[in-house]
């Protein structure tokens, strides 16, 4: 489960919401941990007294604004050159709060990496090739989400990038919200780079250019048999959390998508 599909408000009610849904296993985002130390320094032994195993980290770059797409091309991930000293501060120092939990694995969204050659291209990967080096100097490897490029294109930098500690976190929704390909596809081109997968469906726009709409698990376009047969054909162990940032009912939405997991999972 991804911690702020839940909103905590601490490290107590993130473990109480979780053992009600019957999952032991948390996704946490790491911001909080290093904004309000006060209410969330202690996350680490509070879920683990808990019984929560904390299975991976959420980076959050600084800057980023997705109220359109047009938005986030423009402020998310690495590529702002504004917003790329923050947000080099904020990866430096997660990658140590990472390191002091124990993690070995830590998601962000990289932001939109072209796909023909160039300066942007170019400064995007050297300045992703410092994150990922530096996370490995702490034992932590660094997974791009998907979807803000299409699988094609995200192999491509991979190779460039030519990092073994980095990795694909696949988002089969944000291929679908940002209509950047068939997530069955995606998960195809992209399996032995992934490292995590989040569970998360969502239905196309009618109208290019625009979102598309996040929907509960198996009310979207993401065919999950197929998909699931896919990540079943890597011997990898490959961890599903399950995502869920929209709606009104998300506790009974994750509820719905742990089923279909269950039911599904071969």
């Amino acid at each position: 489960m991804c911690s702020w599909s839940l909103r905590p408000e601490d490290p107590g009610s993130l473990a109480a919401t979780l053992r009600t849904l019957g999952i032991p296993r948390v996704q946490l985002a790491l911001l909080p941990l290093l904004e309000d130390g006060a209410t969330w320094c202690d996350a680490g032994r509070a879920l683990s007294g808990e019984g929560i195993r904390i299975v991976s980290g959420m980076m959050q770059t600084v800057g980023e604004d997705y109220s359109t797409l047009e938005s986030i091309a423009r402020t998310g991930g690495v590529r702002p050159d504004g917003s790329w000293p923050a947000t080099l501060d904020r990866a430096l120092r997660t990658a140590d709060l990472a390191a002091s939990l124990g993690l070995t694995l830590v998601t962000f969204h990289a932001g939109f990496i072209p796909h023909e050659a160039g300066t942007d291209r170019s400064t995007m990967l050297a300045r992703l090739r410092t994150l990922v080096d530096h996370f490995a100097t702490r034992g932590v490897n660094l997974a791009f989400e998907t979807g803000q490029e299409t699988a094609e294109t995200l192999t491509s930098a991979l190779d460039e990038l030519d990092r073994p500690s980095a990795g694909v976190n696949l988002d089969p929704a944000n291929m679908v919200l940002y209509g950047m390909g068939d997530p069955v596809a995606a998960a195809q081109t992209l399996l032995p780079r992934i490292a995590q997968v989040h569970v998360k469906d969502a239905r196309a726009t009618p109208t290019p250019g625009t979102w598309g709409q996040e929907v509960p698990v198996g009310m979207g376009d993401v065919a999950w048999g197929a998909l699931l047969a896919v990540l079943s054909s890597t011997p990898r162990a490959l961890d599903l959390v399950i995502e869920r940032e929209a709606g009104s009912c998300r506790e009974s939405d994750i509820t719905g998508a742990k089923s279909l997991i269950e039911r599904e999972w071969r």
